[in-house]
């Protein structure tokens, strides 16, 4: 008996976001990655409506980087509830980076939202 399980990604998408505590990042579009990773109930995929479109994925994402978010924990939070509210997806696993935050290295978190 086998038995599988689908993740559907869209990785390491850039993004301008309205984001930020910082004085002199209020009102200013950052550059931000985003990863996410959703988990599907199900099993095998046969069709297309038994998955998520990547598209839709990226829809979410750009939609999200228009609000003013102040950290990027609440962004991946949000995006992570938004996939999780689709028919199918019972677990997502949300990653921002944000490139310039450090001068050195790369500032980013990981947030896996997930169905009980």
């Amino acid at each position: 008996m086998t038995s599988v399980a689908t993740k559907v990604r869209v990785k390491d998408l850039p993004l301008l976001a309205d984001i930020g505590i910082n004085p002199d990042e209020i009102g200013r579009r950052q550059p931000l990655v985003i990863t996410v990773q959703l988990l599907l109930s199900g099993g095998a995929v046969e069709g297309i409506s038994e998955t998520i479109d990547y598209r839709r994925i990226v829809r979410a994402a750009e939609a999200l980087s228009e609000v003013h978010i102040p950290l990027i924990e609440t962004f991946a939070h949000r995006l992570g509830e938004e996939c999780l509210g689709w028919p199918g997806v019972v677990e997502a696993c949300v990653n921002v980076d944000k490139p310039f935050a450090l001068t050195r290295g790369l500032a980013g978190v990981e947030v896996i939202v997930r169905r009980d």
